[in-house]
């Protein structure tokens, strides 16, 4: 037994040495730290989940095609569709409730057939309070019917190549045939935030509203996610839940110019495991110039000017906070030639940054300096023309 733990002991030694000359050869501690920068050490409880940028770009996934129920976070999509109709007049502003919407299952804010209200306030009871009656008064309001609204969803769900998911109403309460993925949820909410009005939504903590025309009393919606007052960077988006569903999240937060979109689907620590993805996000993000300032400069031929070309130059920069391993691209954007006068910081073109084929930013190029219209002699033809018209406007003046 003495030489056995003589062996083991002896064993234990070799593995420490072997383990410390690992650590000093492969880098030290910055083997450590990259590894506790890698996914590797993510524990996320949910049955899937996704963390995106804002760019569309993937930084995290777990089971991210899978399709499951999304509860509440259907809403995002309601939201963002009758924002849309909103925007191109194909709404009024003020509502009637109807009969469809009182006495809705789950969520509610108590709303009572016959009574108006502003569609910007149901919005606002949608996506704070997660009102199902909300709901289905936005869904008829918009298209007359929670099923002709549903296709007003799916339509907008293939145009932006939502291929796994498809809804049946607009609130999610359960249904066979209404499913989403965490990678589409993801997609969506990336651009449901690019909508102004939809992003000074979802980031409210409180709303009140008239309840009548008096203003006598009102509503006050409180808005459920609880990462807006307790997260840095916080700006949204949506909760969920159903018995069937589980706990759904989708989050939102931005810091230093970038941000990151969280979605955890049937998920018991969804709080917990949004922090550890955010976290995990931002630890991994750093600035990156995509244009340094004073770098674009370029010649454009003048057709028709005193001068054969003109300089154009971009005098801004473009930095960007982006995730590890990201390139940004740059396009420029110019004409073949200009024709005629050019005038000193003429806007003539700029040069567009994109990630993931999104458009980040953009420099404008301007003309540098003036380049004045040629003057050409006439020809014997323009000689003869003119001749002809000046002889016809002395005519049509002498027979007046």
């Amino acid at each position: 037994m003495a030489k056995g733990e003589e062996f083991v002991r002896l064993f234990l030694k070799i593995c420490t040495c072997c383990l410390v000359l690992s650590v000093l050869l492969g880098g030290g501690i910055g083997a450590f730290a990259a590894e506790w920068g890698s996914t590797s050490l993510l524990s996320v409880s949910a049955r899937s989940a996704v963390l995106m940028d804002q760019y569309g770009q993937v930084l995290y996934a777990k089971n991210a095609d899978e399709r499951l129920p999304m509860a509440s976070t259907t809403k995002i999509m309601t939201a963002l569709v009758t924002l849309e109709a909103m925007e191109a007049g194909e709404v009024p502003e003020s509502v009637k409730i109807p009969a469809e919407a009182v006495g809705v299952e789950g969520s509610s804010i108590y709303l009572v057939k016959g009574e108006e209200m502003r569609l910007t306030t149901l919005l606002y009871a949608l996506m704070l309070e997660s009102a199902n009656d909300a709901a289905v008064a936005i869904a008829v309001a918009v298209d007359g019917s929670v099923e002709k609204f549903a296709g007003r969803m799916n339509r907008k769900a293939v145009e932006l190549g939502l291929d796994d998911t498809r809804f049946e109403n607009p609130h999610g309460l359960d249904h066979e045939t209404h499913y989403t993925t965490a990678r589409d949820l993801a997609m969506l909410t990336v651009v449901a935030l690019e909508n102004e009005t939809f992003a000074e939504i979802v980031s409210t903590v409180r709303y009140s509203a008239p309840v009548n025309a008096e203003g006598d009393s009102v509503r006050l919606f409180v808005n459920h996610n609880r990462l807006l007052r307790e997260y840095e960077g916080c700006i949204g988006v949506k909760t969920g839940y159903t018995k069937r569903c589980g706990r759904c999240l989708v989050s939102a937060a931005r810091r230093d110019g970038i941000t990151l979109v969280a979605v955890t689907l049937n998920d018991p620590n969804d709080w917990r495991d949004h922090r550890a993805m955010l976290d995990y996000g931002f630890s991994i993000c750093a600035p990156v110039t995509a244009i340094v300032a004073g770098d674009l400069r370029y010649t454009v031929p003048v057709v028709g000017g005193t001068s054969a070309s003109v300089i154009c130059d971009g005098s801004d920069g473009v930095t960007l906070t982006l995730p590890d391993g990201c390139t940004p691209e740059v396009r420029v954007e110019l004409p073949r030639f200009l024709w005629g006068e050019v005038r000193a910081g003429d806007l003539v073109g700029r040069a567009v940054v994109t990630v993931n084929g999104r458009e980040a930013a953009f420099v404008p190029i301007c003309a540098g300096s003036d380049v004045t219209a040629a003057v050409y002699p006439k020809s014997i033809w323009q000689k003869i023309c003119d001749f002809f018209a000046a002889i016809g406007r002395w005519l049509a003046g002498w027979f007046e």
